[in-house]
C-alpha cells in the first residue's frame, strides 16, 4: 500500500513538473514574441564581443519594455543568442525579441545612405561624408579638396589619359570626377568606399556618353565635356533647358566668344560672399570666363547625367545669350540687342 502511494506521489510530482515546464515554455514563447514596446525606431549598435545581456540592457535604456534577466534567461533557453554579428541594426516598435536575435545572428544590418547631390563641389562632398553617421571618414579629415593627388592615392585610382594634365593646373583637384547619386552603406564603412564608387561611376558614365556624343563638338576630350557639363549644371536646374544652355556655350566656343558664365567666375573667387561685383568680373583668374576665351581648367561642380547628356548633345540653336526670367527658367536670345532687351525686362524690371 505504501509503495502504491509512493508511485502515485511520484506521478503527481512528474505531472506538476511537466505542467510547470509547459507553462514556462508557453510564457517564454509568449515573451519572445511580444513587441518590444518602443516609442519609436531606434538604432542598436552591436560592438564585437558584446554579450546578449548587455544588448538587452541597451535596448531597455533605449525604451524597450522588457525585464533584462527574465528576457535573457528565456532567450538563452529557447533561442541561444550566440554568434551575434557586430554592426548597427534598426529596431522598430513592432520588433519582437525573437526577431532581434534572428536579425543579429543573420547580420541584417541597417542600411544608411548619403546623397551626393548634383551641383555640389568636392569640398561640399567631403564635408557631407565627414558628417554622415557611422561612416568612417578619418582619412578625409586632414584632406583639402584641392589636394587631388593625395585623394587619388587614397582611392587607389589612376588618372586616365585625358586627365594627365590635371595636376599641372592650379588648383590640382578631382572636382567633378564623382557621380552624384544616393549611396547606401553599413555602419563602419569607409568614406573612401563611397568615393571610389562615385569616382568609378562617373568614369563609366562619362566614357559611355563621350562615345555616343554628337559629331564636331568643340571639346578636345571627355574631360572637357565634363567641364562643360558642370557649367550647365550650375547654370540651370531645369532638365528641359539644359540642352539649350549647352547650345549657347557651344556656339560661343565655336566662334571664339568668351563663355561669360557667372558660376565659373564665382568658383574662382576665394571666400566668395554671395555678391558678384564688377571688380570680380575684371579679375584675372583661371576660372573667370569673362576674361579667358576657353573653358575653365577643371569642372566647377558635380554634374548630373542630364547635364552630361546635354553637353554631349546640345540643341541646334542660334542662341548666344540667356538671362534668368525670375521664375527659375531663362530667356534665350540670338543677338546682343535681344539679350539687352531681355535683361532690361527680367533683371531691371524695365519695359
Amino acid at each position: 500500500m505504501g509503495c502504491k502511494r509512493l508511485v502515485i506521489a511520484s506521478l503527481i510530482a512528474c505531472l506538476l513538473v511537466l505542467a510547470g515546464g509547459i507553462a514556462a515554455f508557453g510564457y517564454g514563447t509568449w515573451l519572445l514574441k511580444q513587441p518590444l514596446g518602443l516609442a519609436d525606431d531606434v538604432l542598436l549598435e552591436v560592438k564585437p564581443g558584446t554579450h546578449a545581456r548587455s544588448l538587452l540592457r541597451q535596448l531597455q535604456q533605449q525604451g524597450a519594455q522588457l525585464e533584462v534577466t527574465p528576457s535573457y534567461l528565456v532567450s538563452r533557453i529557447l533561442v541561444t543568442p550566440h554568434h551575434l554579428q557586430a554592426g548597427v541594426y534598426a529596431i522598430t516598435p513592432t520588433h519582437t525579441l525573437q526577431q532581434v536575435w534572428q536579425e543579429l545572428q543573420a547580420g541584417k544590418q541597417h542600411q544608411f545612405q548619403v546623397s551626393l547631390i548634383e551641383g555640389m563641389t568636392l569640398q561640399q562632398v567631403l564635408a557631407r561624408l565627414q558628417a554622415s553617421p557611422y561612416l568612417a571618414s578619418e582619412p578625409l579629415q586632414q584632406l583639402a579638396a584641392n589636394d587631388g593627388e593625395a585623394l587619388l592615392a587614397l582611392l587607389g585610382r589612376e588618372l586616365g589619359r585625358d586627365y594627365q594634365h590635371l595636376f599641372d593646373e592650379i588648383p590640382a583637384t578631382l572636382e567633378g570626377l564623382f557621380f552624384p547619386e544616393t549611396y547606401h552603406y553599413r555602419a563602419y564603412t569607409s568614406a573612401l568606399d563611397i568615393l571610389r564608387a562615385a569616382y568609378d561611376k562617373m568614369q563609366q558614365q562619362l566614357a559611355q556618353i563621350w562615345q555616343q556624343r554628337d559629331a564636331d563638338l568643340p571639346y578636345a576630350n571627355a574631360y572637357e565635356l565634363l567641364i562643360m557639363a558642370s557649367i550647365i549644371e550650375k547654370e540651370t536646374g531645369i532638365t528641359g533647358e539644359r540642352a539649350t544652355v549647352a547650345s549657347v556655350f557651344v556656339n560661343r566656343l565655336r566662334t571664339g566668344m568668351r563663355l561669360q558664365s557667372d558660376p565659373t567666375t564665382i568658383y574662382g573667387i576665394t571666400d566668395f560672399d554671395g555678391n558678384l561685383t564688377r571688380a570680380h568680373l575684371r579679375e584675372q583668374t583661371a576660372y573667370n570666363t569673362y576674361r579667358i576665351k576657353r573653358l575653365p581648367p577643371t569642372p566647377i561642380a558635380m554634374p548630373s547625367r542630364a547635364s552630361l547628356l546635354a553637353a554631349a548633345h546640345p540643341a541646334a540653336t542660334d542662341y548666344f545669350y540667356f538671362v534668368a526670367d525670375g521664375s527659375g527658367g531663362h530667356v534665350f536670345s540670338k543677338t546682343l540687342a535681344e539679350h539687352n532687351a531681355a535683361v532690361n525686362r527680367y533683371q531691371r524690371q524695365q519695359p
